[in-house]
């Protein structure tokens, strides 16, 4: 009798564990239900920039551009051609970007495309400089600063764009991610002057003797950023490569070495939830040398970038995280 009840009691107990763990992945689900996803490979290599653009589900028609950086001379750690060949030529993709504001070597298009061919870029696809011919705007929906943004004339000529960032540092806005490669990456080299004053004026020569308040800044970028979205609708994927992870852009022609290792790539169909998580990324790190990341990201006020996105109905900075293999 005592041994049947002790039987009993073992069943009990087990059901109710059981029970338990039912609730908490209840619980689980319903805390993400909704939330855009953030998926994430941890080994960089060329396959898995394919399968974790396979992953997202959104697949690249038409006449697919691929906004990227093609790097300052001087600069090695943008995205390499051999690590993302296999990514651009799948969907069949252009290579976009549009000149600089602030001199360099991308500021005029005869410079940039050999900048682009130094690099290794036109060997894997063809590259457009968007705004050789001038530029187009985009109006920009509920903007305190903007309410157009200018993008490379070009632009207009593509049916869906593949979002390739080189997440790191960045020495104005404290990382460079989606937002940044949408918003001052596809605007005209007037429209970074434009973006880089809130919206004062579009002269490269003026804009950087007369630079607004930070947040000023900040908030531009997501609303040119804002612009490109509305124009974009579905036809848009993200994806975010955090690997040489300097303080400093790939604008930057000697840029600060990397002082944390390299952490994976991720995507979304959220900018807001990418760049969120990329930056979770690296707070919660164990590589100590994350704090050289962390400080610039901080001290520029950087996060502010993606509140303003999201009051903007952006995106989200709740996600849920889908690790693949």
């Amino acid at each position: 009798m005592k041994k049947v009840i002790y039987l009993v009691m073992i069943a009990m107990a087990i059901s109710t564990i059981g029970t338990g763990c039912a609730q908490a992945q209840d619980r689980i689900s319903t805390e993400t239900a909704g939330l855009p996803k953030v998926y994430f490979i941890k080994e960089i290599t060329s396959e898995n920039l394919v399968k974790i653009y396979e992953a997202l589900g959104r697949k690249a028609k038409g006449n697919v551009a691929v906004k990227l950086s093609t790097g300052e001379p001087g600069n090695n750690n943008y995205l390499q051609p051999a690590l993302i060949k296999n990514l651009v030529q799948s969907v069949k993709g252009t290579i976009i970007e549009c000149n600089t504001a602030y001199g360099g070597g991308r500021t005029n298009t005869e410079t940039h495309l050999k900048a682009a061919a130094d690099h290794g870029f036109t060997a894997i696809a063809k590259v457009d400089i968007m705004d050789a011919d001038g530029e187009v705007s985009l109006p920009v929906k509920g903007g305190k600063h903007l309410k157009e943004d200018f993008v490379g004339k070009n632009y207009l000529n593509y049916d869906f764009t593949v979002v390739l960032s080189h997440f790191k540092g960045h020495p104005m806005g404290g990382f460079g991610g989606a937002i940044k490669n949408i918003s001052i990456g596809i605007a005209s080299s007037q429209g970074k002057a434009w973006i880089h004053s809130a919206g004062k004026t579009k002269s490269q020569s003026e804009v950087w003797s007369n630079l607004p308040p930070q947040d000023d800044f900040l908030e531009s970028m997501a609303e040119a950023a804002k612009a490109v979205v509305d124009h974009c609708g579905d036809c848009i994927l993200y994806i975010s490569v955090a690997n040489n992870l300097s303080v400093d852009c790939d604008c930057v022609a000697k840029p600060e070495d990397p002082k944390m290792g390299d952490i994976g790539i991720l995507a979304s169909l959220d900018p807001v939830a990418l760049d969120k998580a990329c930056t979770d990324m690296v707070r919660a790190s164990a590589d100590h040398g994350k704090i050289h990341l962390i400080e610039r990201i901080d001290s520029r006020h950087g996060m502010h970038t993606l509140d303003h996105a999201e009051e903007l109905g952006i995106g989200s900075q709740k996600y849920e995280l889908v690790k693949l293999k």
